[in-house]
Protein backbone atom coordinates (compact mmCIF):
# COMPACT_ATOMS: atom_id res chain seq x y z
CA UNK A 1 0.00 0.00 0.00
CA UNK A 2 1.30 3.46 -0.75
CA UNK A 3 2.71 6.06 1.90
CA UNK A 4 2.07 9.35 2.20
CA UNK A 5 5.77 9.80 2.22
CA UNK A 6 5.89 8.23 -1.06
CA UNK A 7 4.64 11.18 -2.66
CA UNK A 8 6.73 14.38 -3.79
CA UNK A 9 7.33 16.94 -1.09
CA UNK A 10 6.18 14.79 2.23
CA UNK A 11 8.41 13.91 4.28
CA UNK A 12 7.96 11.53 7.73
CA UNK A 13 7.75 14.59 9.95
CA UNK A 14 3.99 15.92 7.51
CA UNK A 15 3.29 12.67 6.99
CA UNK A 16 2.42 11.35 10.81
CA UNK A 17 0.97 15.24 11.32
CA UNK A 18 -1.41 14.18 8.42
CA UNK A 19 -1.79 10.53 9.57
CA UNK A 20 -2.29 12.02 13.25
CA UNK A 21 -5.47 14.75 11.57
CA UNK A 22 -6.83 11.38 10.00
CA UNK A 23 -5.43 12.10 6.33
CA UNK A 24 -3.42 8.45 6.44
CA UNK A 25 -3.08 7.65 2.21
CA UNK A 26 -2.69 9.11 -0.58
CA UNK A 27 -6.14 8.69 -1.69
CA UNK A 28 -7.32 10.19 1.25
CA UNK A 29 -5.35 13.52 0.96
CA UNK A 30 -6.65 13.71 -3.01
CA UNK A 31 -10.01 12.76 -2.37
CA UNK A 32 -9.70 15.99 0.40
CA UNK A 33 -7.51 18.33 -1.22
CA UNK A 34 -4.98 20.37 -0.14
CA UNK A 35 -7.32 22.98 1.61
CA UNK A 36 -9.29 20.72 3.24
CA UNK A 37 -6.03 18.94 4.53
CA UNK A 38 -4.59 21.26 5.77
CA UNK A 39 -7.75 22.73 7.86
CA UNK A 40 -7.27 19.40 9.21
CA UNK A 41 -3.72 19.81 10.03
CA UNK A 42 -4.20 23.10 11.44
CA UNK A 43 -6.60 21.47 13.69
CA UNK A 44 -3.88 19.72 15.93
CA UNK A 45 -1.36 22.92 15.05
CA UNK A 46 -2.76 26.16 14.39
CA UNK A 47 0.78 27.33 13.05
CA UNK A 48 0.50 24.95 10.10
CA UNK A 49 1.46 27.73 6.99
CA UNK A 50 1.60 28.12 3.31
CA UNK A 51 4.85 26.26 2.77
CA UNK A 52 2.64 23.10 3.85
CA UNK A 53 0.14 23.93 1.57
CA UNK A 54 1.92 24.05 -1.20
CA UNK A 55 3.25 20.74 -0.53
CA UNK A 56 0.37 18.89 -0.03
CA UNK A 57 -0.75 21.09 -3.47
CA UNK A 58 2.33 19.49 -5.21
CA UNK A 59 1.78 16.00 -3.86
CA UNK A 60 -1.89 15.76 -5.34
CA UNK A 61 -0.17 16.89 -8.39
CA UNK A 62 2.60 14.59 -8.54
CA UNK A 63 5.48 18.10 -8.51
CA UNK A 64 7.44 19.86 -6.66
CA UNK A 65 6.02 22.41 -4.51
CA UNK A 66 8.28 25.33 -6.23
CA UNK A 67 7.27 23.69 -9.43
CA UNK A 68 3.19 25.05 -8.48
CA UNK A 69 2.14 27.62 -11.50
CA UNK A 70 2.42 30.86 -10.33
CA UNK A 71 -1.47 31.34 -10.13
CA UNK A 72 -1.84 28.51 -8.16
CA UNK A 73 0.36 29.55 -5.34
CA UNK A 74 -1.67 33.11 -5.20
CA UNK A 75 -5.43 31.39 -4.82
CA UNK A 76 -3.37 28.88 -1.89
CA UNK A 77 -2.18 32.27 -0.08
CA UNK A 78 -5.19 34.15 -0.42
CA UNK A 79 -7.41 30.63 1.41
CA UNK A 80 -4.58 30.01 4.11
CA UNK A 81 -4.59 34.23 4.89
CA UNK A 82 -8.30 33.38 4.61
CA UNK A 83 -8.06 31.07 7.51
CA UNK A 84 -6.34 34.28 9.81
CA UNK A 85 -3.88 33.35 12.50
CA UNK A 86 -4.03 31.08 15.50
CA UNK A 87 -5.93 32.95 18.09
CA UNK A 88 -7.75 35.48 16.21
Amino acid sequence: MAKLSDLQNIGKVLEARLVEAGVDTPETLRELGSREALVRLREADPGACVRELYALEGAIRGIKDTALPEEVKAELRAFHKSLGRAGE
